[in-house]
């Protein structure tokens, strides 16, 4: 007896989105843990999973990789766009860390913030709300970098106003030579910031979905409000918003890297991306599961080794 076997007339039955088929998630999340890596048909060939044996390497490892692509175009004088989240954070810490042995500034760094809260009309928080995607940035990664810091000018956030104005932005700077990097997590619903599944609805093909550069007041899936609870808000779904505003695929599927992070573990043996990450891994290109696009694009997905499972009941 099992989720597919008692959905039909459940709560749960329509709950989900429509294009999910959950048998051939039930596959992914059966393959072994030591077949993580194994290398699938659609990856990029310079698509590399890379597995992390704590928290601690997780995020050393990822803000080693950000800060290398800074210091890479630093070097060749070359513009760098960033589309940036929050949530992974602790990579920032190490990405500052390492930026500032090596002295290496970031004054040709263009920032893209990936999301924002929202309300119905794309209204966001204050920049200084404590739970502002915006405040967290200017803490956790320009604020401590520096003199070595992003131009302010340079720092773009998702509010209302400037989010329809990031495809220009970064078709302007691609035209000048610069790099486009997205920095990404993995929703429990495999959403990449918050391009949420259940928008594959609205388009008739992928091509089409493929094209949408962005969203305002965009409506988030119960499970994403509940993931953000847990691991941004101490539990209390009250303070979470239902809306967000949030890149699309066309823009974070035209990079020319990616560097993707999978940390949720919750301790005592407990996770809730294990699924999301092998969804992401095996599931192949689908619009509804975003994360499943990822693969095709080059760079770098850092996970948490536990997170491979295996993914089994476990009561003790």
């Amino acid at each position: 007896m099992n989720f597919m076997d008692t959905i039909k007339g459940s709560l749960l039955e329509g709950f989900y989105p429509a294009g999910w088929d959950f048998g051939k998630i039930d596959g992914c999340c059966s393959n072994s843990p030591g077949d993580i890596l194994k290398r699938q048909p659609f990856w990029n060939r310079d698509f590399i999973p890379v597995e992390c044996g704590n928290i601690n390497d997780f995020d050393m490892m990822m803000g080693h990789e950000i800060a290398m692509e800074i210091r890479k175009t630093a070097d060749e004088k070359r513009k760098l766009a960033m589309i940036l989240p929050v949530g992974p954070m602790g990579m920032y810490r190490w990405a500052v860390y390492f930026l500032k042995e090596w002295g290496t500034g970031a004054a040709h760094v263009h920032g893209f913030n990936m999301d924002e809260w929202s309300d119905g009309d794309g209204n966001t928080l204050a920049p200084d709300d404590p739970g502002s995607f915006q405040n967290a940035m200017e803490q956790a990664f320009y604020g401590p970098l520096g003199e070595l810091t992003v131009p302010p000018g340079q720092r773009n956030f998702a509010t209302k106003e400037n989010l329809p104005t990031y495809v220009g932005k970064i078709a302007a700077l691609k035209e000048e030579g610069a790099r486009l990097v997205t920095v990404f997590g993995i929703g429990r619903m495999c959403h990449i910031a918050f391009w949420e599944p259940q928008f594959a609805g609205e388009f008739s093909s992928v091509d089409e979905w493929k094209k949408q550069t962005h969203r305002t007041g965009a409506l988030l899936h119960p499970l994403t409000i509940e993931q953000n609870a847990i691991t941004s808000f101490k539990s209390r779904t009250t303070l979470v918003p239902c809306r967000a505003n949030t890149v699309g695929p066309g823009l974070f599927l035209k990079s020319d890297k990616i560097i993707g992070g999978c940390d949720g573990a919750l301790g005592r043996g407990m996770q809730w991306q294990g699924m999301s990450l092998w969804m992401t891994l095996r599931y192949g290109p689908d619009m509804w599961v975003p994360s499943s696009f990822m693969p095709t694009l080059p760079g770098k997905l850092f996970f948490l080794k536990e997170l491979a499972g295996p993914l089994e009941a476990d009561c003790n």
